[in-house]
């Protein structure tokens, strides 16, 4: 009983959120990362969460779960595969699946917890970045960020806005249709 009370209040914030103005919501086990716009969804990417599972543990490389904000955008008008090291553009380029390197490419959205359980993800740098190890995409494979192919997470930049939520769910969303969830 206890643990159908906390599905159904993870439940209850995810469609919350999916009524919001722009709004998104990651689902690691369906590596999926939804976007919404005034309570639609308007997009649907696959991602990879970290390898390491989900937690808040300061130095655990695990992704955080529950609702963040998006604090900062780095990269605009950049080249998809451009390298970022500390924010900062290095000037190379990488292309998809390029051998050897896993640096963060193309956009960066800054992130920080809302919640007790997440307040230090901007201290752990948790971002939603683009990742030269494309064909990872689509399982756990990250350092506790939300990888995004290059051209998926430029479309995502474009649509979110400082301050958008995002919520990290451990449920799965087997479906997202016009705001909907079923859960699985």
């Amino acid at each position: 009983m206890k643990r159908l009370a906390s599905i159904l209040a993870a439940l209850a914030a995810v469609i919350a959120v999916a009524h919001a103005e722009t709004e998104v919501v990651v689902s690691v086990p369906d590596q999926r990362l939804f976007l919404f716009q005034n309570g639609r969804r308007v997009a649907s990417y696959p991602v990879s969460t970290s390898k390491f599972g989900i937690g808040s543990d300061a130095r655990s490389y695990k992704t955080p779960l529950g609702t963040l904000a998006i604090t900062r955008k780095v990269g605009a008008g950049a080249p998809l595969g451009t390298v970022f090291k500390g924010l900062q553009r290095t000037g190379e380029i990488l292309r998809p699946n390029a051998p050897g390197r896993d640096p963060i490419v193309t956009r960066i959205i800054c992130l920080d917890g809302t919640e007790p359980a997440n307040s230090n993800a901007a201290a752990r740098r948790i971002y939603i970045h683009g990742t030269p190890e494309e064909r990872t995409i689509g399982r756990p494979a990250s350092y506790g960020c939300i990888r995004m192919k290059s051209h998926h997470v430029a479309h995502l930049f474009d649509h979110v806005s400082i301050g958008a939520r995002v919520t990290v769910t451990p449920f799965s969303l087997s479906r997202v249709e016009s705001g909907d969830f079923v859960q699985n």
